[in-house]
């Protein structure tokens, strides 16, 4: 969509965009990298030429030769490297009369299906270009379809609550057939510079060696233990994709997916497969309820968590000093929209604490047999919502003042009610608080959220009798912690001092003063 504004507003600015990409392929120096550079240039000159017409003849054939008789700085080997919007013919809507299919899009890497939640628009309604069509969720976040074109809407092919294929069509729309043609044109010179970034891609792969894959498909390798290079790809020019992970782990019973679990329901029905019994005259229904949206999720993260060698620290932490800050926070308070609990408080505390024991908020790569030390401390908030366990998290908490915190926390909680969060709010965590003592339970035995090492269940608080250093009886505001955490990566020792640090800080929140920068 933005490459569309872009080429509408100034098609010379795609030129600026293809020079970049001729500039990463190599730094050459000396007599060398003289050469390159005059080859490098012919080339831009016979691209910057030929995008022109990319924008006012969609049917031009475009040719780059290469004059030098040796290989291209694109990695075109030969003669020359031919493109033509004859070939992109598949990736166009299909077009019948003016009436055109729109197609549930790609929504992130790895996503096969989605589930539809609502629609925006009815049969008939008058459609804006880049208006929101529909609301789909997939086991990652929610997300709004909008429309790549302007027209009627003809005939909506889907309900709530149908799972919808990847490519499947979403609905019928009536266009312009001449605003249809100009799109066309667009989407034709977007997939020539998209094919051409994917030529650099490639020979960047190849300068590198090994199998094409994204980053993201190497390090969801990693997380599964299976070696990427032996791995056969399904993708264009043999490019692995994170469902060949998935099979190859599969087959080798690495990891296992559970088919009736994910297996999605047909027509309007919720439930399926009821199965009725008798006992004693009364009639009782099993119903099958599948599993979607955030609850794949747990069941895709907990199964990863069950390959860890997990260990628990337990602590009690008196609170009483955390209780009168709180009080005194609400007391002053003159914002209605601010409402200051424990946790802003107790994830600043963590973040103290992490940052004089950095190893606790990292990852761990198993097949590299190293640790990354995370930078920011993205402390994740698990949450309950009507849609099931969801982690958002909050960004770089140690620049973060407890006020902001507060307003953070308070943002997250209503986006996951809504179920509204966006992918950027529940990826890249780098340790998790679990707060079951809002629900009851002292205590809980929590698993990593993976690629984490650790995560801390904190039970509730209640006030009990204790006795201080001259044996006098008084009223102690308690809560218990749980600390899970990775043994490949963490020892005892070094999660008892964190966990005395961060206690130190709860229990004299003013220390908490000293450290702020």
């Amino acid at each position: 969509m933005i490459c569309r504004k872009i080429g509408r507003k100034n098609p010379w600015s795609i030129n600026q965009l293809l020079r970049c990409i001729y500039s990463a392929t190599a730094t050459p120096s000396g007599a060398a990298g003289g050469a390159a550079a005059k080859r490098a240039s012919s080339e831009v000159g016979l691209l910057s030429r030929a995008q022109a017409h990319i924008f006012t003849n969609h049917r031009t054939l475009i040719s780059l030769k290469n004059h030098h008789n040796r290989d291209s700085l694109l990695g075109i080997k030969g003669g020359c490297c031919y493109f033509t919007s004859e070939a992109l013919a598949d990736h166009l809507p299909v077009v019948s009369g003016g009436m055109i299919d729109v197609p549930l899009a790609q929504t992130g890497e790895g996503i096969a299906e989605c589930e539809l939640l609502k629609w925006f628009v009815q049969e008939g309604d008058q459609v804006e270009e880049f208006q929101p069509l529909c609301e789909v969720q997939s086991d990652k976040a929610t997300i709004e379809i909008t429309s790549r074109y302007r027209g009627k809407v003809s005939k909506l092919l889907h309900v709530p609550g149908n799972i919808v294929k990847v490519g499947e069509t979403l609905l019928k729309m009536a266009v312009d057939e001449n605003e249809l043609q100009q799109n066309q044109q667009i989407e034709t010179s977007e997939s020539v510079i998209s094919e051409l970034v994917d030529i650099v891609d490639s020979l960047k792969e190849q300068k590198t060696g090994g199998v094409l894959s994204t980053p993201a498909v190497r390090n969801f390798a990693k997380q599964l233990g299976v070696d990427v290079e032996h791995v056969h790809g399904s993708g264009k020019e043999g490019r692995v994709l994170k469902e060949d992970i998935l099979k190859y782990a599969t087959e080798r019973g690495i990891f296992k997916e559970s088919t009736k679990s994910f297996s999605a329901p047909s027509g309007d029905e919720k439930f399926q497969d009821v199965v009725s019994s008798t006992y004693d005259g009364w009639e009782y229904e099993d119903k099958t309820l599948p599993l979607r949206g955030f609850q794949r999720a747990m069941v895709k993260s907990m199964s990863l968590a069950a390959k860890i060698p997990h260990f628990h620290y337990v602590e009690e932490i008196n609170c009483n000093a955390l209780v009168e800050l709180k009080t005194s926070f609400q007391k002053d308070n003159t914002d209605p929209d601010v409402k200051f609990t424990f946790l802003p408080l107790l994830i600043k505390s963590l973040s103290m604490a992490l940052t004089k024991y950095p190893l606790l908020n990292s990852c761990f790569t198993q097949e590299l047999q190293e640790v990354i030390l995370k930078g920011s401390h993205n402390i994740g908030i698990a949450m309950a919502t009507p849609n099931g366990l969801v982690v958002p998290n909050i960004k770089k908490v140690q620049s973060l003042s407890i006020l902001e915190i507060t307003k953070e926390v308070s943002r997250l909680q209503q986006l996951a009610l809504g179920n509204k969060l966006s992918p950027n709010d529940i990826t890249g965590g780098t340790i998790t608080l679990s707060n079951i003592g809002a629900i009851g339970g002292k205590f809980g035995s929590p698993l990593i959220n993976v690629p984490e090492v650790s995560i801390i269940a904190m039970g509730r608080m209640q006030r009990i009798p204790r006795f201080d250093e001259h044996g006098n009886v008084y009223s102690a505001s308690i809560m218990t912690v749980n600390i899970g955490a990775d043994h490949r990566v963490l020892d005892g020792a070094t999660v008892a001092r964190f966990c005395n640090e961060w206690k130190l800080f709860i229990e004299k929140p003013e220390l908490l003063m000293l450290h702020m920068t």
